[in-house]
């Protein structure tokens, strides 16, 4: 197939959702145009780097600028779309987009997230009205991955984040969000989602719009098409390491500017590990992730008795809690931590720093929203407690059985290589396009979302 696939980022080993289905759809045989947006000089380096991997795969790219994300947040602000939708929309991107489409015909186009909806819109009407070029196909079918249901996580969000900011922001949005999303869902040939616990948010929401029945717009066929597509992990690259564990380490890995994983780091080190360090003193914690906010270096310094005041990382081996900020590669601390923890509080779709570290063979202790998106079992592949004192005493127990680690860390190896490779998840993509083109043969008229004209392109 010939896929020109939109991505409103860089594809990368941060974003890996995107960064993995590329490469594993080129080397499937396909053919893959990728219209992404950079906003430094690494991400725009890594992009040319994807295109040098597979002689199937070709960039158009465009820098989205500091001040453009703010300019759209602010047109929007009086409007009925979500900042979220708004924030990375580029008409330079869009005019790469429409010159794409005019040179090559593509059997399907991939939008990527709610940041990437306002492009599939406009996308949608560039095909539309490009009937009358014999280059372009008169129905090309344009499929939406949403990945996560971001009006799931928002509600979540405005309850339990632990930054002030965080719970502002998402009650501020939530309503319109809640509208947007199951307006979107309407609007595609075919949508994905993360996690089946997603796929029936997003259901929920598309069911609100009009009367709150059923959506009477919705799939080719009368019902809304959406299809789980789960995250793969990268078995060669995450793999165990024959080197020693460190002892009674734990590390909880993760983007630490993200509020969701900020929340859960307050909850591991303010709540669970006061627990721990009763009965182990010398358990030592490794928060690993980049742009760790002065909140969190703040909370460290105060577990390690350092005072309030002290903004300075906890790097020191021997020092009960470090947090590295940036690193070059998680894999060191994955591999070396003698458990991995996922104290998630709140989140959406399907937690990547579960699946890495099993895939390291690392035994990891989640809380129930961490492994809900996953069919692992808990006690054997991987295990699950909620309340602190629960969380702490799995902890206690594992590091003092060396044994069980090393059962729990083979079992959670063995469930992402049967479940999460991403040459499987790319074969599962493979049949959600092929039912987006047959569905693509029935025209429909699709509604107009209130405040959005058709194919809102923001100029």
């Amino acid at each position: 197939m010939r896929i020109l696939y939109l991505v409103p980022y860089a594809p990368n080993l941060i974003r890996v959702r995107p960064y993995q289905l590329i490469r594993a759809l080129a080397r499937r045989g396909h053919e893959v145009e990728v219209a992404a947006l950079w906003s430094s000089r690494e991400e725009e380096d890594g992009l040319r780097q994807l295109a040098r991997e597979n002689a199937t795969i070709r960039i158009r790219a465009r820098r989205l600028p500091p001040w453009r994300p703010v300019w759209n947040c602010l047109r929007v602000m009086s409007s009925r779309i979500p900042f979220q939708a708004a924030y990375s929309y580029d008409p330079g991107l869009l005019c790469e987009v429409g010159k794409a489409l005019g040179e090559r015909s593509f059997d399907v186009v991939h939008v990527e997230h709610l940041r990437g909806s306002i492009f599939g819109l406009n996308i949608r009407r560039l095909l539309s009205d490009g009937r009358r070029n014999d280059a372009l196909r008169s129905r090309v079918p344009v499929v939406w991955d949403c990945v996560d249901c971001i009006s799931h996580l928002f509600a979540q969000a405005s309850r339990a984040s632990r930054s002030l900011k965080g719970r502002w922001m998402t009650r501020l949005e939530l309503p319109r969000t809640r509208r947007f999303e199951g307006w979107l869902a309407t609007q595609f040939d075919h949508t994905l989602t993360a996690s089946a616990g997603d796929r029936e948010a997003l259901r929920a929401l598309a069911g609100r719009q009009g009367t709150g029945e059923a959506p009477k717009h919705s799939g080719a066929h009368g019902s809304l098409s959406i299809t789980v597509l789960p995250n793969g992990v990268d078995l060669d690259y995450f793999r165990p390491s024959t080197e020693a564990r460190d002892p009674a380490t734990l590390v909880f890995a993760g983007k630490m500017s993200y509020h969701a994983n900020l929340t859960a780091a307050f909850h591991l080190l303010q709540e669970i590990m006061p627990l721990v360090w009763r009965e182990r003193p010398d358990a030592q914690v490794v928060i690993a992730g980049k742009d760790p906010p002065r909140s969190l270096l703040a909370l460290a310094a105060v577990s390690e008795g350092r005072g309030a005041n002290s903004h300075s990382r906890a790097t020191c081996g021997g020092e009960r809690v470090k947090v590295t900020g940036t690193v070059p590669d998680l894999r060191p601390y994955l591999q070396r931590a003698t458990v991995s923890v996922a104290p998630v509080v709140y989140g959406a779709g399907i937690q990547n720093k579960v699946l890495e570290a099993m895939a390291c063979a690392t035994p990891v202790i989640a809380s129930s929203r961490a492994a809900a998106a996953l069919s692992a079992r808990a006690s054997r592949d991987l295990l699950v407690a909620d309340d602190p004192a629960a969380f702490a005493l799995e902890i206690l127990a594992l590091l003092a059985d060396d044994s069980r680690r090393r059962s729990i860390g083979s079992a959670g190896r063995a469930y992402v290589e049967a479940h999460h490779d991403w040459q499987a998840i790319a074969g599962l993509l493979e049949s959600a396009y092929l039912n987006a083109i047959a569905a693509a043969r029935e025209e429909r008229l699709r509604p107009a979302f209130p405040g959005v004209t058709a194919g809102e392109n923001l100029q």
